[in-house]
């Protein structure tokens, strides 16, 4: 019997010291080659979402929007980054934005441009009469009123730079223009100060190092002169000399409002402002150190699901401050002023995530002379309280002058700007996407804003001062129609209604799909809903509107009645061609939702009505300025469009300059009325 036993004893060591082994080498080489990760791997490119799988990029989310754009649309589609493993920090929410680097050296030095941001200093200032304007001499041959000099000079001190801002603009045929040397060379002094000052006084304390330029800076009356100080060189200057002390651009303010981003006035004016003569103030301005403007964040939903839009539509604001129209307002001066203390008030109320400017931000007919003056202060109300915004061009934005292309460049130097240029080879500037994405790790394209350039005038004559008299206004095209199908045949379908992806790893996510979180039977696979904004409205947008069938009144809310017809006379076919044929789904046989649910039109500043027609709701923003005609008892207006749902919901309604919340109602989602059903 013991020896039985010892038999068994032994035949089970001899089966577990080799099973133990083979154990303790499997599970080696399971750690090693399962567990073990010594580096990323090629997992670390997906992530399991809620939605879909995300190809996402190792840069982080602050990487700068300039390199995320890749649609040829200009879509503001942010490059996705590793989540925060700490719920403080979201995708989104980065507190400094990185920018493309600069490089400094690579930045003229012969060219002004006082958006460019450059790090050089100057070393020599001056100004000089001229009978013809010195644009004729550069386009032909040479600037003939430039200051003299020598080849020397020019190499040591740089070549003479001419800020194109005429001084005597206003009041004579003769040009004054300042003129300016820059240079990256460390061994000469660089001006640091600037004075104006009249004939027979001088800077205080008073040094060596102040020069006074030859020629007199004030185009009439008192004779001012221009003082500069350059006492130190760039390598006797610290670091924070250079950004706080270093004069690294000079500009010229025609009115009484704000400078340009980044800048200072000099005081006194060069010229005082007059209203019996309708002449506007003359400044120099001034920059010191580098001032690249804030960029906007990518846009988003809050984690509730909500996104609003501020509709700002016709600001018409000129070179001055502004004259009141149509307002019982007493006193009202400076209507452009009064305006932007408004606009304060209503972001203040609202709170938006975004600001729309639906055109007509320039008043032209001879009173936005010079655009630059002008777009400084239309949307300092909105960059003030750091707000994204966006822009379209009216019909009265390029009457004075300044091309549409150059104002898009100058409204993209300002604080918070998502305006776009869009593409070259069609109709119109400003034709472009931006989309809005949830706030969770997904970051899933929830909702999409075209913004298109209706243009301006299709038809008029000259008159015999060789004025162009509009007969006609202009409309969307057909390139531009073409454009708008391919954007939206490149957006793609996500599983709506949308549920967030709040987990943080994979048991989170099988957690959701426990028995008391039940997908619900209306998922499907659709594009996401689309608002759009364009300046004239369509002919349709005066057609009669559909009839709700559970109350049989036609869907139309808002006033419509106290001006004419504000559309085109001729167009292309936007709305049948273009809206009617961009589904929300491919599956056009068992649903006829369009994907822009919304299109909103400036314009008309007594019209402020929603219709819809064929399912696509046609609404009017109202006048929202001081500046723009309107009328007396109808107050101004800014349309709100709140977004909700993660973007199933779009409710608008309009908030008056008294504060009251005028014609709510839903448009989409739950409450709104009943879907179109109709043909297409």
């Amino acid at each position: 019997m013991a020896f039985s036993i010892f038999r068994v004893l032994r035949f089970l060591r001899s089966i577990l010291s080799p099973a133990a082994v083979f154990v303790g080498f499997c599970c080696t080489l399971t750690f090693v080659f399962v567990l073990y990760q010594p580096n990323a791997g090629p997992g670390a490119k997906q992530r399991v979402g809620w939605q879909s799988w995300d190809v996402i990029s190792e840069t982080g989310a602050s990487a700068s929007l300039d390199d995320t754009s890749k649609n040829s649309g200009g879509v503001n589609t942010p490059v996705v980054g590793t989540p925060s493993q700490s719920d403080a920090a979201d995708w989104w929410n980065v507190t400094e934005q990185k920018s493309q680097t600069l490089d400094y050296a690579s930045l003229p030095l012969d060219i002004w441009d006082p958006l460019l941001p450059h790090d050089t200093g100057l070393s020599e200032i001056e100004i000089t009469q001229c009978f013809i304007d010195p644009w004729y001499g550069e386009a032909f041959t040479s600037d003939f009123c430039a200051p003299a000099t020598t080849k020397e000079d020019d190499a040591y001190k740089g070549k003479w730079v001419r800020i194109p801002r005429n001084l005597n603009k206003q009041i004579g045929m003769m040009s004054l223009n300042i003129y300016y040397r820059r240079t990256r060379r460390h061994d000469i002094p660089l001006v640091t100060d600037l004075r104006i000052l009249a004939e027979n006084e001088t800077p205080s304390p008073f040094s060596s190092t102040w020069h006074r330029v030859s020629h007199q800076v004030s185009p009439s009356g008192e004779k001012l002169y221009l003082w500069y100080k350059a006492e130190k060189t760039l390598a006797q200057m610290s670091a924070r000399e250079r950004q706080d002390e270093l004069i690294t651009e000079i500009d010229v303010l025609f009115g009484d409002d704000q400078p340009w981003y980044g800048f200072t006035r000099l005081d006194p004016p060069v010229s005082e402002g007059t209203r019996l003569l309708q002449r506007e103030s003359v400044w120099i301005t001034y920059r010191r150190g580098v001032h690249i403007p804030p960029r906007a964040p990518p846009l988003h939903f809050t984690h509730d699901g909500r996104f609003k839009i501020m509709q700002i539509a016709d600001l018409h604001y000129s070179v001055s401050v502004g004259d009141c129209r149509d307002t019982p307002l007493a006193p009202c001066k400076g209507s452009d002023n009064l305006t932007n203390t408004l606009l304060g008030r209503m972001l203040d109320a609202e709170r938006p995530d975004l600001v729309v400017f639906t055109g007509d931000q320039l008043n032209g007919q001879g009173t936005a002379w010079d655009a630059r003056s002008v777009l400084a202060k239309f949307a300092r109300a909105v960059t003030e309280r750091e707000i994204p915004w966006a822009a379209i061009f009216g019909n009265h934005d390029e009457e004075d002058g300044d091309s549409k292309e150059l104002q898009v460049k100058y409204m993209q130097g300002l604080p918070y700007s998502l305006v776009q240029q869009g593409p070259k080879d069609i109709h119109g500037v400003g034709n472009y996407v931006l989309k809005v994405m949830s706030a969770d790790a997904s970051m899933t394209h929830l909702l999409t804003l075209y913004f298109l350039d209706s243009g301006s005038y299709s038809k008029g004559f000259l008159n015999w001062l060789g004025w162009f008299v509009p007969t006609e206004y202009d409309y969307i095209h057909q390139d531009q129609i073409d454009w708008f199908l391919q954007e939206s045949s490149s957006i793609d379908p996500i599983e709506r209604p949308f549920t967030p992806d709040s987990g943080k790893d994979l048991g989170r996510i099988w957690k959701r799909q426990a028995s008391d979180q039940v997908t619900p039977d209306t998922v499907r696979l659709a594009k996401p809903n689309a608002l759009m904004f364009f300046h004239i409205p369509l002919q349709e947008s005066y057609t009669a509107a559909d009839i709700d069938p559970l109350t049989g009144a036609p869907l139309d809310v808002g006033t419509h009645d106290l001006e004419g017809q504000g559309s085109a006379k001729k167009q292309d076919g936007f709305f049948t061609k273009g809206l009617l044929q961009a589904l929300e789904s491919d599956h056009r046989a068992t649903s006829n939702a369009r994907e822009v649910k919304v299109v909103s039109n400036g314009h008309c500043h007594l019209t402020d009505n929603c219709k819809r027609v064929k399912g696509v709701w046609l609404c009017f923003g109202g006048g929202g300025s001081y500046s723009g005609y309107g009328k007396v008892g109808f107050d101004r207006r800014f349309r709100i469009y709140d977004v909700s749902n993660y973007g199933e919901s779009i409710r608008t309604y309009k908030r008056t300059e008294h504060n009251e919340i005028v014609d709510e109602m839903v448009l989409v989602g739950y409450g709104a009325p009943t879907p179109y059903e109709g043909r297409r």
